[in-house]
């Protein structure tokens, strides 16, 4: 009835769910889950919110339907201490130097203690720590006039992207068979159930390919979902279907667009079905006939839409572009008229100047062509050269443009402080369909770095102001990797700088959770003739050859690419008596740039300046300097 809003707060060790009433008044908390609540969603009425929660392995009853990971174990041998409550407890007897029972009831409890953390699971690495256990998430459903939550999902099987049916008496959901071990799947199915948990069955699958994210029609009547159409991670796109309420007749609507969709949501009247797709380096927002037909851009043009939702025949959404890093709009879609509803960089961005930047392609021997952009350095002047550097994406499959988000300020920064800058998509990014995607299948190295320098040098012969002789190169996380692997192959740039990368892709394949980049790229290193592609597609490798001045920064608790390969890199250069520093940022992980604490974001931010300035000559004092010392002289004043 658009009277509250419900939200996740975190208010102690678990987050929940708290209601805020838009009349006015105090946000008061919804849910009291021990294992926290997250996802939100309104019934239909308005009178119950369906939401997740993270249920550990140790909190479930009975066994799961795969084999015990744990060699020559069987499930329930040992006492679950996590789950007994104190009385039982002093019925166990553990001990070190009693029966074998007691001797594992005794390292069972150590093991719950985390001393020693015990593993036995495949995805055992986290974000930022180890996670031997694994956890399930399961649905809950609570009134909103309060009383305990009821969870109506259950067992050794996850549930998520869950929602009602019109009617409110059904839910749609994200699961997997309960007999696959969930560390080896990657392959989901879309699951139904009643309102209240009963009556769940797995409602459509594909035996190669992946159902996921169902929404019913409006009027009850279809249902749409999305679904990989190819037989690994980088064979298809993820395509938008739709089938009869009863699962009947699934149809694929968008074989043909060749970009990956997210975020599809219907249109009040189910004729249109609107979603986001990267695509060309931008992040549009589409339109499509329910029925199918080629899909319309409905916002695009150099803008990125983040998020979005629709009512009726008006759409919100949070935009990106280049003169405004986010605000919110909303959009008369039979008007088409758009009008901006918050400001909330008006005052900041205007003292501040905005350099936009400039779209080039250029077409490769091989016939790909590859997109890029350049900014000019900030108050450039005719007929002068200056620094200019060269920005690389990580993904590899990410895109970058001028619809960006991620990399808005640091753009901004460098600019301002007198370089130019230089960013592209080589092959292997998305945005650019299946084959391009593909483009850097067994080839990290070579084909991406010659499209990234075949870019820069584009660059370069269209803009006199760009100085040859002074190029720097930054970028992280694949990245990374490709800094290190363009300065072991090239010598052009001044200094490079390296951000929680790999650089060994054996070693990647053991110390990182995002491990299965190896084998989905290159294969396993045991099969034939694979690992002499990792080593050879691995900087490692050519270390010698690295003559770059080299700032090579990672994170302690990074355990998406791990660190041990960053050490490796920084260790090897110093024996080689090579120009490199090593930074390390403590209680950070893989996503510093983007969500870490503001001090060291910052930092990193600073950090790569002040590196690159021991080498830059500028041809005059950069903005951002004189910016600074207009401040202190204001100050002193």
């Amino acid at each position: 009835d658009g009277k509250q809003i419900a939200f996740v707060r975190r208010d102690g060790e678990a987050a929940q769910i708290w209601i805020l009433p838009l009349s006015g008044g105090e946000a008061s908390v919804l849910t009291k889950v021990k294992t926290g609540a997250s996802q939100p969603v309104w019934s239909p009425d308005g009178k119950k919110i369906l939401f997740s929660t993270s249920i550990p392995f140790h909190d479930i009853p009975g066994s799961p339907g795969w084999n015990n990971e744990r060699p020559g174990r069987s499930y329930n041998d040992e006492p679950n201490w996590l789950r007994m409550k104190e009385e039982e407890k002093k019925n166990v007897k553990a001990s070190p130097d009693g029966s074998l029972e007691e001797i594992k009831a005794w390292l069972a409890k150590n093991a719950t203690e985390k001393n020693p953390r015990v593993i036995t699971r495949l995805q055992f690495q986290g974000e930022q720590g180890l996670q031997p256990e694994q956890r399930f998430s399961h649905l809950m459903v609570v009134g909103v006039d309060g009383g305990d939550a009821t969870q109506i999902t259950h067992g050794f099987q996850s549930f998520s992207q869950a929602s009602w049916s019109p009617d409110g008496s059904k839910i749609i959901c994200t699961s997997e068979l309960p007999s696959v071990e969930p560390d080896g799947n990657r392959k989901s199915s879309i699951w139904l159930m009643n309102a209240d948990g009963k009556d769940l069955k797995e409602f459509l699958s594909f035996k190669e390919y992946p159902a996921l994210g169902a929404s019913y029609s409006p009027d009850g009547k279809s249902i749409l979902f999305l679904s990989r159409s190819g037989d690994d991670f980088l064979r298809g796109q993820l395509e938008l279907g739709v089938m009869n309420a009863n699962g009947t007749n699934p149809v694929l609507l968008t074989e043909n667009f060749d970009r990956d969709v997210s975020s599809p949501i219907w249109s009040q009247d189910g004729k249109t079905i609107y979603f986001t797709a990267s695509a060309d380096g931008d992040v549009p927002l589409y339109s499509i006939s329910s029925k199918g037909g080629k899909p319309a851009v409905v916002i695009g043009n150099d803008k990125g839409v983040m998020d979005y939702d629709l009512k009726g025949d008006k759409i919100v959404y949070a935009q990106t572009e280049v003169i405004n890093p986010w605000d919110v709009y909303l959009m008369n879609i039979k008007e088409k008229k758009t009008t901006q509803l918050t400001r909330l960089n008006d005052s900041w961005l205007k003292e501040k100047k905005v350099m936009l930047p400039k779209e080039y392609w250029i077409t490769r021997p091989d016939g790909v062509k590859v997109q890029y952009w350049v900014i000019e350095p900030m108050n450039r002047k005719d007929g002068t050269k200056y620094p200019t550097i060269l920005n690389i994406h990580g993904g590899p499959t990410a895109m970058w443009g001028p619809s960006g988000f991620s990399m808005w300020h640091e753009f901004q920064m460098q600019v301002g402080w007198g370089y130019g800058l230089v960013f592209c998509n080589p092959r292997g990014s998305g945005g650019y369909g299946e084959d391009f995607k593909r483009g850097n299948y067994r080839d990290w190295g070579t084909g991406p770095a010659n499209d990234i320098l075949a870019a820069l040098d584009d660059a370069a012969s269209k803009h006199s102001w760009i100085d040859k002789d002074q190029y720097f190169v930054t970028g992280g996380s694949y990245a990374g990797y490709m800094v290190a692997w363009l300065v072991s192959q090239d010598q052009r740039f001044k200094a490079a700088n390296a951000q929680r990368g790999v650089y060994d892709l054996t070693t990647f394949m053991g110390e990182g959770n995002a491990w299965r980049l190896v084998p989905d790229y290159f294969g396993y290193p045991w099969e034939e003739g694979v690992k002499k592609i990792l080593a050879e597609n691995s900087p490692y490798s050519y270390v010698e050859k690295i003559n770059t001045p080299l700032l090579i920064m990672h994170s302690d608790q990074d355990l998406r690419t791990g660190v041990i390969q960053s050490e490796m890199l920084y260790k090897s250069l110093k024996i080689l008596n090579k120009p490199v520093e090593y930074v390390r940022y403590p209680d950070e992980g893989h996503e510093l740039s983007r969500s870490g604490n503001p001090l060291r974001m910052m930092d990193r931010l600073i950090r790569i300046i002040e590196f690159f300035e021991r080498y830059a000559k500028h041809p005059e004092t950069p903005p951002a300097l004189l910016e600074m010392n207009k401040h202190k002289k204001t100050s002193c004043n």
